[in-house]
């Protein structure tokens, strides 16, 4: 096995594959995501595949040889802002870039569609994906939130700019 990571963007036709990652992530980590595993269970593979039509943003998944291991979507949240959701790389791959590859290309994508910064919510106490977003450009916003699917929980905002002065990250290459 050569460990190869690739990232590749999906579409409707990859409902399954993202079905599975969703889930397993929401099991593995249930604090980190503002929805629950009962409430994605139920979903239908119509709802599986409408959420996956990239007129609705970036669905990503992170291939580690022929297994499936990580996952992270880009979706536009209006005024040149694009928001980083739904990211999860499995327990046996973290360590190894497939979280840094999965930012990379959510960042890649926003670019293309020319956004000014890139946002997202980490869970306070989360601090492995804090040092992921933040050793790839993104600083805290000082702005924090109840999780949406447990409110005695807070998270904190992450920003990435990709343009004008002080931006922390280069435009797309």
């Amino acid at each position: 096995m050569s460990d190869e990571i690739n990232v590749v963007r999906v579409g409707p036709r990859d409902w399954a594959a993202w079905r599975d990652l969703r889930l397993r992530a929401l099991l593995d980590a249930p604090a980190a995501y503002g929805s629950t595993y009962e409430s994605q269970l139920s979903r239908t593979e119509q709802q599986w595949r409408d959420r996956l039509d990239p007129s609705k943003g970036l669905s990503c998944i992170s291939m580690l040889d022929d297994r499936a291991v990580g996952m992270a979507a880009g979706h536009p949240e209006g005024d040149g802002l694009v928001g980083l959701i739904s990211m999860w790389v499995s327990p046996e791959a973290r360590g190894r870039g497939v979280g840094d590859g999965l930012v990379d290309e959510v960042v890649r994508w926003a670019g293309e569609q020319h956004a000014e910064a890139v946002e997202l919510w980490v869970t306070i106490g989360n601090e492995r994906a804090e040092r992921l977003y933040a050793r790839n450009g993104f600083v805290r916003t000082g702005a924090t939130q109840p999780l949406p699917s447990d409110p005695a929980v807070d998270e904190i905002a992450m920003r990435l700019s990709l343009s004008g002065p002080g931006s922390s990250a280069p435009g797309p290459a």
